[in-house]
């Protein structure tokens, strides 16, 4: 069979004037079977033929159009063709060209493979140059000439790429060829320079503005994904307040950047405007101020409202922030919150001053406000406060306000740090003055609470370590340096174990000492002091010391008038009082001891001088009582009571007065729970002082279900948690583990069946998990999620709304995982809670392909076809093939794991024939992750879907739109971009 050159046949068909079918028939015959007219550029060489004269050959035209509708030519490569014509001064030419593409222009698609899809885009991007290079031709042409027959082709020419560019499919085609050819992307801006330069000397209006129209559209190219749809139409965002209740009430020491982060995420997925965004976390602090209990509690919540949330502020405004100026949106939020009369009120009723103008003030400081703004809020306040209620008391009038105790105790935390970094070993009676005033009233609450909102209270802490250690050095003292010394150690030992009982131990363990020797203090807490859900042992080793210094204690204790302070070594006095203690007890226990020489003698002794020792004495008996039966506590529980009253006499130590009130309140802290067992308490309640804040929250023989099910119920229907809730949450949180309290949560949002009360529980939830977002997240991702998909017995309750209003929840918490996790920010809080063991996540999901999962086991028991999924390595590798695996992610990680695993779990849904309420909650996922996802997010959650799942996710009509292909698909990869160009070429 010859083979004749393509042109050739074009010009024997044209001389012998064939039919277009003729022309078919003949050419079809003449080239061999299987070539492929696209591999021979059929199109290209006709048009050139075609094109030769000033006008179009129309013999040859018909045979691209016969070409054409009888598909042996693809709509790629004719485009590609009619972009390769540069002379515009042809126009007849151009309208045919023209013409040729009203063919097929309003259905573009292709069934073909991804190579030839991608082929699409390109052909695509070409066309849509060659157009605009058209329009800027004949703009210019008319600008030079004012021709009239040059107005009717730009006309043409700015109707076909306004067809063009309106289509969203074609716009997402043009998108994956920019990101696939960046020179090709460049004509395309240099073509948009050259029309926007002749946009103003257009004539005719219609025709201009129809231009500028598709300028737009070409410039939205880039950012087609950036644009979100309407955000909702509400005022109040509980996940804001929640979160902001949280940070206030349990972790105030928390570094600032993982909160705004946290915070700019909900902004983010719950597509908050500013102002009110801004609003809800003033709403927040006034809140916590108005409802924190007296006392260390309410100068937290002064000190994070003042001190810390305008540091989040000044951080949040360097967030982009389109084209709003942040300072305007803080105004516009004070503006809303000067509304909210009665709030403002009770606030300052509580903390009897102005406290708008003291936060505007800070905020204008800042640079957050600008000073005509300030002024005028400020003005407007102050008439509101003249109708306000005053509680117009004599004693009100001397009570100075917290805030402005806490503003100015800031600038103080930096002088202190630096006295006590200063070298003392010449004169420490110096420092021991700061110190003691330190002491007085709530000085060193105030202190503490301003250098934990500003991030100063760990090097707050090691600086008093360091002081701590200092009285270990004793070279021959009289007894005035001896005083000092055994001052500087009792007074940093009751400095530090208040932190630590404030802000918990991380505080000071989370950073270990920089010198390799661990100091006293950090040894002292890990094993002998009790915090919240730690049991000691009083029979460990750390408690039982030489015994030789133990019996010197005992005779010290038992035979002295008063304890002796000259050569004394006061870590070691420390360390030997939990022994001691013990042989008096048994002593005691065995009438060695008589009731007055232990309660005069012996307990007066301890805390006469230095109150360390009652501490450590405390702490032991603490651990001690915890052993013993309800009848054998008696005398122990006598002997805490006698060492936490103080000793009124004359011959005490200096600042005796103001070291008993810190160590009463330490040491009722530390019995708290022990005294609580047997229903007696430490001491008789005082009128209008809580005695430990948020303890006993829980019902007494309540199942912890049913405390956990109505406090939800209360939280629901109120519609925000205050700390108190939270508080609740924790401890059941702590009670009944992960799983238990995920599980339970989970199953009281899906008893909600109206859309309104759905969407506040999700909201509310979120923010509860908050408590504990990283193992939460794999809870429900890892545990809950699929339990719920794999059993049909359970797909009933994922119908919607709570189905969907899961879906969102499921999504809000694997993307705030995911996005902290990458940071590495747990916080303090949820590092000190006991970590999962990640070997649950290797045996649900095994790292080889060799051993099917149990999950996989899950997924096989419900598919028609179990071959298809009994275990991973049956599965051809393309299957579960995701971006991840082409970025390389860590998937030792439990939780990429559990993200990859579930998305598996999701495809297998989609591949399967049975629909039901759990492929709608599937469909609600992946619309949610569209939803809350930013631009060109690479590295998000999605990177873990298959590939092969875009395919069938364009099945469901929800969900089959370029748009949604596009934020799906990894287009930073060319395996992506293939995926997405298949999915929305044959949409």
């Amino acid at each position: 069979m010859k083979v004749v050159n393509l042109k050739q046949a074009i010009l024997q068909a044209w001389k012998e004037r064939w039919s277009d079918y003729q022309w078919a028939i003949n050419i079809k015959r003449n080239f061999p079977k299987g070539a492929t007219w696209d591999y021979l550029n059929l199109a290209e060489a006709l048009l050139e033929q075609a094109m030769i004269g000033p006008s179009p050959n129309p013999l040859i035209l018909s045979y691209l159009k016969y070409a054409i509708s009888s598909q042996m030519v693809s709509y790629s490569s004719v485009l590609t063709a009619i972009s390769k014509f540069d002379d515009f001064s042809r126009e007849l030419c151009v309208k045919s060209l023209l013409e040729i593409m009203d063919m097929f222009s309003h259905r573009l698609s292709c069934h073909g493979k991804a190579e030839e899809c991608i082929g699409l885009c390109r052909a695509l991007l070409g066309v849509a140059v060659w157009l605009l290079q058209g329009c800027a031709y004949y703009s210019e042409r008319l600008r030079e000439h004012g021709e009239v027959a040059g107005e009717a082709s730009l006309r043409a020419c700015v109707d076909r790429l306004e067809g063009l560019l309106l289509s969203t499919k074609n716009r997402a085609l043009i998108h994956i060829a920019r990101l696939e050819e960046h020179a090709s992307w460049a004509n395309v801006e240099q073509a948009v320079i050259r029309v926007s330069d002749n946009l103003n000397s257009l004539a005719n209006p219609t025709l201009r503005s129809k231009l500028e129209d598709c300028v737009a559209l070409v410039k939205s190219i880039p950012v087609m994904l950036a644009v979100h749809s309407d955000p909702p139409q509400q005022t109040s965002f509980p996940s804001v307040h929640a979160l902001i209740m949280l940070e206030g009430t349990m972790n105030l020491t928390g570094e600032t950047q993982p909160l705004v982060e946290q915070l700019m995420m909900i902004k983010r997925m719950q597509q908050i405007p500013s102002p009110l965004f801004v609003l809800e976390i003033w709403k927040a602090c006034f809140t916590g101020l108005i409802e924190s209990p007296e006392g260390t509690e309410e100068l937290k919540w002064t000190a994070f409202t003042f001190l810390k949330i305008p540091q989040v502020l000044l951080r949040l405004k360097k967030y982009p922030q389109g084209e709003k100026d942040f300072t305007e949106d803080v105004n516009i939020a004070f503006e809303y919150l000067l509304k909210l009369t009665p709030l403002l009120d009770k606030a300052d009723q509580r903390c009897n001053c102005d406290c708008i103008s003291l936060l505007l003030q800070e905020c204008s400081k800042l640079g957050l406000l600008s000073e005509p703004n300030t002024a005028n809020l400020i003005a407007k306040r102050a008439v509101d406060r003249e109708h306000a209620p005053r509680l117009k008391t004599a004693e009100n009038a001397n009570i100075q306000p917290n805030p402005g105790l806490i503003l100015r105790a800031e600038p103080t935390v930096t002088n202190i740090l630096k006295t006590v970094d200063a070298d003392h070993s010449k004169s420490p009676e110096g420092l021991l003055g700061v110190l003691g005033h330190m002491l007085s009233g709530k000085s060193l609450d105030l202190l503490l609470a301003a250098a934990a909102a500003t991030g100063k209270l760990k090097s707050f802490a090691r600086k008093f370590i360091k002081l701590n250690e200092f009285p270990k050095h004793i070279s021959g003292e009289g007894s005035k340096p001896a005083s000092v010394r055994a001052l500087l150690f009792d007074i940093s030992f009751l400095m530090l174990c208040h932190v630590v009982q404030t802000y918990g131990s991380e505080v000071i363990l989370s950073d270990p000492s920089p010198s390799g020797e661990t100091p006293f203090f950090e040894t002292w807490l890990q094993t002998c002091m009790p915090e919240d859900g730690k049991i000691l042992n009083p029979d460990h080793p750390c408690f039982r010391p030489e015994p030789g210094k133990v019996e010197n204690l005992v005779a010290l204790l038992n035979n002295s008038s008063e304890m002796k302070l000259v050569q004394m070594k006061w870590h070691e006095i420390c360390l030997s009082t939990p022994a001691a203690i013990l042989e008096v007890l048994n002593a005691w226990e065995n009438g060695v001891l008589t009731v007055e020489s232990v309660q005069q003698k012996i307990t007066d002794n301890i805390k006469g001088k230095v109150c360390s020792m009652a501490i450590c004495a405390v702490a032991w008996l603490v651990a001690h009582v915890r052993m013993l039966g309800l009848d054998e506590r008696e005398k122990p529980q006598t002997m805490i009571r006698q060492l936490t009253t103080p000793l009124y006499g004359e011959n005490t130590l200096q600042f005796y007065n103001e070291r008993v009130v810190i160590m009463s309140s330490i040491l009722e802290h530390m019995c708290a729970d022990v005294f609580q067992q047997t229903g007696m308490v430490l001491r008789p309640p005082m009128e209008g002082v809580e005695p430990v804040p948020y303890r006993n929250l829980l019902a007494t023989r309540e199942p912890i279900r049913t405390a956990l099910s109505r406090q939800f119920a209360a939280v629901l229907q109120r519609g925000w948690v205050d700390s108190q809730a939270l508080h609740l949450f924790e401890s059941l949180l702590h009670m009944g583990g992960v799983f238990w309290f995920t599980n339970n949560l989970v199953k009281e949002l899906l008893k909600e069946t109206r859309q309104e009360r759905a969407k506040r529980a999700v909201e509310l939830l979120y923010s509860i998990f908050c408590l504990d977002t990283p193992q939460i997240t794999l809870t429900l991702l890892g545990h809950i999620l699929p339990n719920l998909l794999t059993d049909s017995g359970h797909w009933h309750s994922l119908a919607d709304p709570p189905g969907k209003a899961l879906a969102k929840l499921s999504v809000w918490c694997a993307l705030s995982s995911y996005s902290s996790h990458n940071k590495g920010q747990a916080s303090a809080r949820q590092r000190k809670r006991q970590r999962e063991d990640i070997e649950d996540y290797n045996s649900l999901f095994p790292l080889d392909d060799t051993q099917p999962s149990k999950l996989m086991r899950l997924l096989s028991s419900n598919e028609d076809d179990p071959v298809i999924l009994s275990s991973p390595g049956d599965r051809s590798m393309s299957s579960s093939l995701s971006a991840s695996q082409l970025h390389t992610v860590n998937m030792r990680d439990p939780l990429n794991r559990v993200l990859a695993n579930l998305f598996l779990l999701v495809s297998s849904i989609l591949g399967s024939k049975t629909a039901g309420p759990h492929t709608q909650f599937v469909q609600s996922f992946m619309e949610e992750c569209v939803e809350c996802l930013e631009q060109g997010s690479r590295g998000s959650i999605l990177q873990f879907m298959p590939f092969t799942m875009v395919a069938e996710l364009v099945k469901l009509p929800a969900l089959a739109k370029p748009k949604v292909v596009l934020a799906i698909t990894d287009l930073s990869l060319p395996l992506g971009r293939r995926v997405a160009a298949k999915a929305i070429a044959a949409l």
